[in-house]
């Protein structure tokens, strides 16, 4: 096993992660990308921005990785994390780098495609289940897949590996794949999918004959469907652009983050059975600065965003912070941000809306997935060549 020891960012990168929101009073003060378009309520976009200068210090605890995509907590304090290219390892509590787990199915590694989340299974002490979500590769070209596994019990490699979901259709493409894996707490897997991007197989978002753009609902050991009894069978909900970013919150509701166009990342609280208007509607415009769908950002039979960010962070990870160590943040979401410099997004909620929101660790890269440790610490992946995984605690 590879030792990497913790160490610190350096000095410079350190001074401008310290603090909290009041490195970043304006962000709120960028110009929008579609200043024509108006929130359907107030406090859509734009919440007040949350005063808050708690001081972080900030550890690599391991670097050297490429492009991890998701970590998931052991019971023993080591952590799985996911590199991109197709590699699956153990850091441990001590900062051990494992060797690449053996036993992973295929990957397609391109693009935005490999190797995504990892989710550990509540029994995993007894059972040491897991699943993984991933680019299959496929005739004609690729698929997000989902399979469960058994991790060995010297944790060099993956048993019992069992694929229990494939999107559909195939598509050639290397883009918008999802993918977050949530065990919804009444016995089904939430599985959140990427529409593949491109014009105009997007449209595909609004189809029920597929699952582009859809978060479906399955049966974790077997993968049998366990929708909402919309399009097929599995679909829980439709018409998203690109989710990477998905929790429950503490009343076991369920919340998505997704990659919107140029200025139209949203947040929403997703229901069952519900449509969600990617591309139909949407806030922000094309990359290309057109817009989209005559820039129509609202339909009957479509739900509005929660919130929504123009510019856009570029959300990629979420979960809803529960811990001693920064007992102002209970409560809030906190969403990775992979935009300008990365860094961490707080968002209050209040009524099922949006309060306040505080943007931390502007500089730190981009922030792939987050996780709350048990001490109340944060843990982050940054999406790089030079990938780290790396502890935030106060200072």
């Amino acid at each position: 096993m590879a030792r990497f020891a913790p160490s610190f960012l350096t000095t410079a990168a350190a001074l401008g992660l310290m603090a909290g929101a009041a490195l970043a009073q304006d962000f709120n003060a960028a110009p929008p990308n579609a200043p024509d378009q108006q929130p359907a309520f107030e406090g859509q976009t734009r919440a007040p921005v949350i005063a808050d200068t708690v001081a972080l210090k900030t550890e690599t605890v391991v670097d050297g990785l490429s492009h991890p995509w998701a970590l998931a907590l052991l019971p023993d304090g080591a952590w799985l994390v996911t590199e991109r290219p197709g590699r699956l390892r153990m850091v441990g509590a001590d900062g051990t780098l494992s060797e690449p787990i053996e036993g992973l199915p295929e990957i397609d590694a391109k693009g935005q495609g490999g190797l995504l989340d990892v989710m550990v299974g509540p029994d995993f002490a007894s059972d040491r289940r897991l699943w993984i979500s991933y680019a299959a590769p496929a005739e004609g070209g690729n698929q997000t897949a989902v399979a469960t596994a058994k991790l060995s019990a010297d944790g060099r490699s993956l048993e019992e590996v069992k694929e229990l979901f494939r999107q559909t259709p195939v598509y050639d493409g290397d883009k918008h794949f999802g993918s977050r894996l949530m065990l919804d707490g009444q016995g089904g897997l939430i599985v959140t999918l990427g529409e593949r991007s491109d014009v105009p197989i997007r449209d595909s978002a609004q189809a029920d004959d597929n699952h582009l753009g859809k978060i479906v609902r399955i049966d974790p050991l077997t993968g049998a469907p366990m929708g909402a009894g919309i399009g097929l069978p599995e679909t829980h909900a439709k018409g998203f652009r690109n989710v990477q970013a998905a929790a429950f919150d503490k009343q076991g509701q369920l919340w998505t983050v997704e990659h919107g166009p140029k200025g139209g990342d949203e947040l929403n609280h997703v229901e069952p059975g519900k449509n969600y208007g990617w591309p139909v509607i949407t806030y922000g415009v094309a990359y290309s600065g057109a817009d989209i769908n005559a820039g129509k950002t609202a339909q009957e039979g479509m739900e509005q965003p929660v919130y929504y960010w123009d510019p856009v962070i570029a959300p990629s990870g979420m979960a809803f912070y529960d811990g001693a160590m920064f007992p102002d943040w209970n409560g809030s979401a906190l969403i990775g941000a992979l935009q300008a410099g990365g860094g961490v997004v707080r968002l209050t909620l209040d009524g099922g809306k949006v309060s306040g929101e505080a943007r931390y660790l502007n500089g730190i890269g981009r922030v792939r997935d987050l996780a709350v440790a048990p001490d109340g610490a944060l843990m982050l992946v940054t999406d790089a060549d030079n990938g780290a995984v790396i502890r935030v605690s106060k200072e």
